[in-house]
């Protein structure tokens, strides 16, 4: 059993979803669960939908939530001949389900709307792709992973119920794979509530779906394929001298993840970690690339790891008293903080002052402002960067930070942070 997860990228044009048969078939003799995330820009639009709607524009929504059912049904009609019809009248029901919600008025909060609307995007490009790979030739089963995925009603960043998903998925497992073909198609980034309204995980949420999968069907190994040879040093267009890395190990990956890199949320690293599966990173653009193999064992000799963060906030809070920074002024920040959604990425106490690096979020940024002056002194300085280099040394610190000005720095054996 091996899980495979593709990304909005690998289905974003007739060609990409294409490219995806050839590389299913050279894996028939595997069984195959494959999580397939909205196509493009599919998220964003129906984000707008759910916004509109919300916002009391009804006209709006609805004309909005039309271009993007044209827009699918075209693509279902350039990729099918025999298959469309079955494949539309599918599609159908989807777009019944936002549409009744949409000709309603909004009576709960917008997190509930969100999740109900923009779940649609996963269902509508796995239902696509499954129709278009059966009528290739290459046989899968198409499943609603709301009918396996449990969570609690936290609407847009939902918790997993485990064992009841764990039930599910295996269940359906046992019934299915192997009876018609090896390959199952679902979707990632979205679930159910025991009451049977749409959920959605949050940020990586599609990566976070197929570990899952992985960590309950105890698979072979998950691989995450993307429009990149592998996991990079850097990011490419950042950095002209990024090079690929071979091979990682999960710490690793969830420091690069934490520090800012696009590369794997640790949410998504620790059902893997739980039960040493390993993860792979390959290019669907040529699946003959090698990639990157993360795993749980030691990895010696890495580069130098660059992750920059642009559009920081610095925000200098000093005691008004010029008295010591205490644990209750601690406390009372961080509750403030995670009340505002914000993560601290930098940190750093004085005898009297604290100095927060914040990505700059306008209004979030002016309530903890707000709210901190009864405490401290606060003062707040934008425009500024995050350069975070892991496995430094002496020359990548004077190749990458000879010619900028510290506003705030940290350095550990492992890791230095520069803010400038």
């Amino acid at each position: 059993m091996k899980v495979f997860k593709f990304g909005g990228a690998s289905v974003n044009s007739i060609e990409r979803i294409k490219n995806l048969g050839p590389i299913l078939e050279s894996f028939k003799a595997d069984q195959l669960v494959v999580i397939i995330s909205a196509m493009g820009k599919t998220t964003n639009a129906l984000e707008k939908v759910a916004a509109s709607f919300f916002e009391g524009n009804k006209i709006t929504a609805l004309s909005l939530f039309h271009d993007i059912k044209t827009n699918h049904l075209s693509l279902a009609q350039a990729l099918l001949t025999k298959g469309y019809a079955a494949c539309e009248l599918q599609l159908a029901d989807f777009f019944t389900e936002v549409e009744w919600l949409l000709h309603d008025n909004p009576v709960r909060d917008y997190n509930y709307y969100y999740d109900q609307v923009v779940c649609l995007g996963e269902l509508l490009s796995t239902c696509i792709l499954s129709h278009f790979l059966n009528e290739a030739g290459i046989l899968n089963k198409w499943v609603d992973v709301r009918d396996l995925i449990r969570t609690d009603n936290n609407f847009r960043d939902a918790n997993i119920e485990w064992q009841a998903s764990s039930e599910k998925i295996k269940s359906l497992m046992n019934q299915e794979i192997g009876k018609s073909s090896n390959i199952w198609i679902t979707q990632g980034f979205i679930g159910a509530t025991d009451d049977n309204e749409s959920s959605t995980l949050g940020r990586e949420g599609s990566d976070y779906t197929a570990a899952v999968f992985a960590n309950v069907l105890d698979a072979e190994s998950l691989t995450i394929w993307k429009d990149v040879a592998a996991v990079m040093n850097a990011d490419p267009k950042i950095f002209l001298d990024a090079v690929t890395i071979p091979v990682l190990n999960y710490t690793e990956v969830i420091e690069m993840a934490y520090y800012g890199a696009q590369v794997i949320h640790p949410k998504t690293i620790k059902p893997l970690q739980n039960k040493g599966i390993p993860l792979l990173v390959k290019c669907f653009l040529d699946s003959s690339l090698a990639g990157t193999q993360i795993h749980n064992k030691l990895i010696k000799n890495l580069p130098p790891i660059i992750v920059l963060k642009p559009n920081q906030v610095l925000v200098t809070m000093t005691t008004t008293d010029f008295s010591f920074v205490g644990d209750h002024h601690l406390r009372e920040l961080s509750g403030l903080m995670e009340s505002l959604h914000l993560k601290p990425n930098l940190m750093q106490t004085g005898a009297i002052s604290l100095m927060i690096s914040l990505d700059d979020q306008v209004e979030k940024i002016s309530r903890l402002a707000e709210v901190a002056s009864g405490i401290f002194d606060v003062q707040i300085e934008k425009g500024l960067s995050l350069l975070t280099i892991r496995h430094y040394t002496n020359d990548t610190i004077e190749h990458y930070l000879a010619d900028k000005k510290a506003v705030l720095q940290q350095r550990s054996r492992e890791t230095l942070q520069f803010l400038y």
